[in-house]
C-alpha cells in the first residue's frame, strides 16, 4: 500500500489527483477507484494500476 494526500480532487466530475508521499508523483484517481469519499488535503493509502493513460489510484482509503 502507498501512502499519500489528495492533492486536488473535484466531486462534482468525480476525479483528481493523489500526491503520492514517497515519489512525489501526482496520480489520477476516480471515484470508482474510491473506498471512503476524500476531500482535498486527505491523507489516504492506495493502490496502484496500470490504465489507458498512465497510472490510476486504486481502493484509495482514508489514512487514521
Amino acid at each position: 500500500m502507498r501512502k499519500g494526500i489528495i492533492a486536488f480532487f473535484n466531486a462534482q466530475k468525480g476525479y483528481g489527483f493523489i500526491r503520492d508521499l514517497k515519489s512525489q508523483d501526482k496520480i489520477f484517481v476516480h471515484m470508482n477507484g474510491l473506498i471512503d469519499a476524500v476531500k482535498e488535503n486527505d491523507k489516504v493509502t492506495f493502490e496502484v494500476k496500470k490504465g489507458l493513460k498512465g497510472l490510476n489510484a486504486v481502493n484509495v482509503k482514508l489514512d487514521v
